[in-house]
């Protein structure tokens, strides 16, 4: 796994994350000694969400998988787990909430998930549009990377908000279904729900793209 790793050109980016991951464990960890909760420990089950799309996407890349069916499942999985990445973020909701640590220590916890899941996410939506450009020219790429970051802020409200995960897919789809479906239809009738989607997505998409240019990418 190593050997594939080196010769596709992610065993730097691999360590670096497995590093960060330990580090955001570690603190998550010194936390409970410093002040005798597990309060902030459920950040490492959001954190191991955020790295299933990473896996998706890495399995994809390093082992250049070409059957086509494979591939669209694959992907659709990869979809499911996405808004796990970013969802990390509204974490910091609880600073508000929990004080039994300095709020400065409890920054630097959620903060080091949150950029850790990020780069997860990240990393992963960069694989899933190097395959799709076997299949896609430049615009439709474009478009295909701005809409998976509005639907990965969606699913980052469905979670916080409504507090369905990506199980439920499996668990109670027609209660998702009904959820979802009820937002598009009566859209009006739900202003916070698309007033977090599209600010958001602005807001992953600035990310991103940051994250992309500074990478030296083309767009």
């Amino acid at each position: 796994m190593i050997e594939k790793l080196k010769q596709s050109g992610r065993y730097n980016i691999t360590l670096l994350l497995i590093t960060m991951s330990i580090f955001s464990f570690g603190i998550s960890i010194a936390r409970i000694f410093l002040t005798d909760t597990k309060t902030y420990l459920f950040l490492n089950w959001n954190l191991f969400l955020a790295f299933i799309p990473w896996a998706l996407s890495t399995y994809a890349v390093v082992y250049k998988t070409n059957n086509k069916f494979f591939l669209a499942v694959l992907i659709l999985s990869w979809l499911l787990f996405f808004p796990n990445s970013p969802y990390i973020l509204t974490d910091l909701f609880h600073l508000r909430k929990i004080n039994s640590a300095p709020i400065w220590f409890d920054l630097v916890v959620i903060l080091s998930f949150a950029w850790t899941g990020l780069l997860y996410g990240f990393i992963s939506l960069l694989d899933i549009e190097k395959i799709a450009s076997n299949y896609f020219n430049k615009r439709w790429l474009s478009m295909m990377t701005i809409s998976l970051l509005f639907l990965g802020a969606f699913g980052i409200y469905l979670g916080r908000y409504l507090r369905w995960n990506s199980w439920d897919i499996i668990q109670n789809p027609s209660g998702l279904y009904a959820d979802i479906s009820d937002r598009f239809i009566n859209p009006i009738n739900h202003p916070r729900t698309w007033g977090m989607t599209i600010l958001m997505g602005i807001l992953l998409n600035f990310m991103y793209y940051s994250i992309k240019f500074m990478k030296g990418e083309k767009s």
